[in-house]
């Protein structure tokens, strides 16, 4: 089992960077995604989330409408498309996964695999 994060990098403010998290070892079709994100010195942030069905999207006040999630279960795979980059968007990226069905909810104490994290920094 595990949870493939890729896609950071270095950008500058008002650039696009999109992140993958692509799973091995089971199908994601039965979980909720959730992205993350931690700076240094700061609590980890959830960032946005995805319903199993991809029919129910949670984005933080600080990423919405500058962030869109959305998943491909035929590569089990999900994407974070990241717009108007922010130096306060620099943080370390995680992807986890919660196994549950309905609306968009991913409480960090959840969620039950996390991948290894990417690095994303906006240079203003």
């Amino acid at each position: 089992v595990q949870l493939q994060a890729s896609g950071g990098g270095l950008v500058q403010a008002g650039g696009s960077l999109r992140l993958s998290c692509a799973a091995s070892g089971f199908t994601l079709d039965y979980y909720n995604i959730g992205w993350f994100r931690q700076a240094p010195g700061k609590e980890r942030e959830r960032v946005s989330c995805i319903s199993s069905s991809g029919g129910s999207t949670y984005y933080a006040d600080s990423v919405k409408g500058r962030f869109t999630f959305s998943r491909d279960n035929a590569k089990n795979t999900v994407y974070l498309q990241m717009n108007n980059l922010k130096p306060e968007d620099t943080a370390v990226y995680y992807c986890a996964v919660r196994p549950t069905f309905g609306v968009a909810t991913c409480p960090p104490g959840a969620m039950r695999y996390w991948g290894k994290g990417t690095q994303v920094t906006v240079s203003s």
